[in-house]
């Protein structure tokens, strides 16, 4: 008689081939998806630069100029020629042509300084909308991930009264949860300076 196979503990490589399978195809669909949310924020930005105009376009040109440390340096450079060049006619014996206490030389500098604020608010304001429009979409996740956790706690709870081996039992705390926001009456309690409970009370008119 021919002796049985004898079976061992550990799993054969047809077996463990599928398990490798799946778990390289589950780290494919993460890797997927993670390029899928870098590509859409990259085609966010692309949208936002694509609606400049051209003179929008020289402004942000100048304002990134002006945030360098070398425009501090050509500046200073340019008040200390400004002087040097009065003082030098002055010791020849020439006309200044901005004696002390410089007034041209203010002017000039109070109109850069105008120009320049012109120029990084704005730019100041086309982010300022960029972020605006963040804000709104992290407001929007928030409100749909919120919807989602309160359903997933409907279901946990269905299941749990459902599952004849799980006990059932009253959790408050659950049923406070698994109703999901209305988020129009949420953001009208903020716009009204509602206290929060209050305001939780209009989310969840059936726990008030």
């Amino acid at each position: 008689m021919s002796n049985p196979p004898v079976t061992t503990g550990t799993r054969s490589t047809d077996d463990q081939a599928p398990a490798a399978g799946q778990q390289s195809n589950t780290a494919g669909n993460e890797h997927d998806q993670i390029n899928l949310n870098i590509a859409a924020v990259r085609d966010f930005y692309d949208r936002e630069e694509g609606k400049l105009s051209p003179s929008q376009r020289v402004l942000e040109r100048i304002s990134g100029l002006v945030g360098q440390t070398a425009f501090l340096a050509v500046i200073l450079v340019f008040v200390a020629t400004w002087i040097t060049l009065n003082t030098v006619c002055r010791e020849l014996g020439v006309t200044e042509f901005d004696p002390a206490p410089y007034f041209w030389l203010q002017g000039v500098i109070g109109l850069f300084a105008l120009l320049t604020a012109t120029v990084v608010l704005s730019k100041q304001n086309r982010l300022a909308k960029l972020a605006e429009q963040r804000a709104n979409l992290d407001l929007k996740v928030t409100l749909l991930t919120e919807q989602k956790a309160a359903k997933l706690i409907d279901l946990l709870e269905e299941l749990r009264r459902d599952l004849p081996n799980v006990k059932n039992r009253h959790d408050a705390a659950a049923e406070t949860l698994q109703q999901a926001m209305n988020p129009s009456l949420v953001l009208a309690a903020l716009d009204d300076g509602t206290a929060p409970i209050e305001a939780a009370a209009l989310a969840n008119p059936a726990d008030a």
